[in-house]
């Protein structure tokens, strides 16, 4: 909790309550279900829970926007996003259908309420949103190409209506693939961990 509330300090007394208890949750259930890597449980905040909420040092976005958490896994980062923006609605949608139960059962334990949840493939969800979110995925031409399709034609934030993402590595291949008005921003200036470095977010307006 601590690399939490040192980048997220302003989190409500409501907030910080159920990132506590996802933490706890998300230890618990990966006993039983191999939702983060278990080399890694011990690392959830700042490797998963921070790195969700680049996103939310990008944007601030207006009351009713909508989000598809494309691949979410174990709720990533929709279920983080979920947290920090209450008024915002997020769908979140995984192949995995033993990750999109824990997902759902701890949104659930937690008391979230703007969020819902589909187990299948994208193709297979005709809603259109806001934006689409999504965290290492796969190459950024195909996650353009899959999120078109679920992307609202009004527009009603800063940020045109597109795709954010949470990129690792050289991404200079990918993006001279994606023919787009595209943002790119090291998560570096965000934050100071080693993690973060070679880390990017990516906007790309659709």
């Amino acid at each position: 909790m601590e690399e939490l509330l040192k980048y997220f300090p302003e989190l409500s007394q409501t907030q910080q309550v159920q990132f506590a208890a996802i933490g706890q949750l998300y230890t618990e259930w990966n006993e039983k279900i191999n939702v983060i890597s278990r080399k890694d449980i011990q690392n959830l905040y700042l490797h998963h829970i921070v790195h969700s909420l680049a996103i939310a040092k990008f944007m601030t976005p207006v009351a009713g926007t909508t989000f598809m958490d494309l691949g979410t896994g174990g709720g990533f980062p929709g279920i983080p996003l979920a947290i920090i923006w209450s008024d915002c609605h997020f769908h979140l949608i995984d192949r995995i259908g033993k990750k999109v139960n824990v997902a759902r059962s701890i949104a659930e334990e937690i008391g979230l309420t703007n969020v819902t949840f589909q187990h299948g493939d994208s193709g297979e969800c005709h809603e259109r949103f806001d934006y689409v979110v999504s965290r290492a995925v796969m190459q950024l031409d195909q996650l353009v190409k899959l999120s078109v399709k679920n992307i609202s034609k009004v527009s009603r934030n800063t940020f045109p209506n597109g795709l954010v993402c949470l990129k690792g590595g050289d991404l200079r291949p990918e993006l001279g693939r994606v023919k787009r008005p595209m943002i790119e921003v090291p998560l570096t200036d965000w934050f100071q961990e080693d993690y973060f470095k070679e880390k990017e977010l990516v906007y790309v307006e659709l």
